[in-house]
């Protein structure tokens, strides 16, 4: 059986700790941007009291916004498809697997969004500087309102990549080399395609640099955790079956 194809024994602590450790890293790194002040720096230089050039942008609105979340819907269904029927790669993998994989992915969309119904927080095109009616309030400052609309933080648009960080996860936890240079590849796809479309909402005004990185962040925490949590039940209910 290849090593894609089960999870990791509870006991073997090495996937656990590579995992940890990436995650822990890029915790620091984020909260030292958070940190920074770089966020209304880059800003600054995309924009000016007139506002963001680029808002309005077509490549950047209708294709890498519009139809980008379009095609993120139409992947999630394809995985929903594929627990039961799957395709390609997705044969490697057990359905408990393949379910986990959409799980993680409902669960980081649902998190993203709830995090949002509850944030105050405005997107930089409605903040005074530029030409907008908010005051910039940092996001950790959670029950302070702004004087715009709130509910931009953290990143919506690029949880539509995002989301699926959890199709790493089983090739990335494997004992081969080779499926975790695997998972590592498939990693890197959708970090890319988060990343263009975190760029694409900061071009436009729409998001600060750390709300697509947080966005980001709390995806794999969550689909990191809903992996464990798998992890845990088959690992249980093969315990009971013997």
């Amino acid at each position: 059986m290849s090593p894609a194809h089960r999870y990791a024994p509870l006991g073997d602590l090495s996937p656990t700790r590579r995992l940890g450790l990436i995650t822990w890293v890029t915790l620091m790194c984020l909260l030292a941007w958070d940190f920074s002040g770089l966020d209304m720096s880059v800003m600054q230089a995309l924009a000016d009291s007139q506002g963001f050039k680029l808002r309005d942008n077509w490549w950047l609105e209708t294709v890498l916004h519009t139809r980008a979340k379009q095609l993120a819907i139409l992947v999630y269904l394809s995985l929903l498809v594929m627990v039961r029927w799957p395709q390609s790669m997705l044969r490697q993998l057990t359905r408990w697997q393949r379910s986990e994989i959409v799980v993680g992915t409902t669960l980081s969309l649902i998190a993203i969004s709830t995090l949002k119904s509850f944030s105050l927080t405005s997107c930089p095109w409605e903040l005074q500087v530029f030409g907008g009616p908010a005051a910039h309030v940092s996001h950790w400052l959670w029950g302070l309102a702004d004087g715009g609309s709130g509910r931009c933080f953290p990143g919506g648009h690029v949880s539509s990549a995002f989301a699926f960080l959890g199709l790493a996860l089983p090739w990335l936890v494997s004992d081969s080399r080779a499926q975790r240079k695997t998972g590592l590849r498939i990693l890197g796809l959708v970090l890319g395609m988060g990343l263009l479309l975190g760029l694409t909402q900061t071009l436009r005004g729409a998001h600060f640099p750390s709300h697509t990185l947080w966005t980001g962040f709390i995806c794999w925490t969550v689909v990191l955790a809903n992996h464990f949590v798998f992890g845990w039940v088959v690992t249980r209910r093969a315990a009971l079956a013997s």
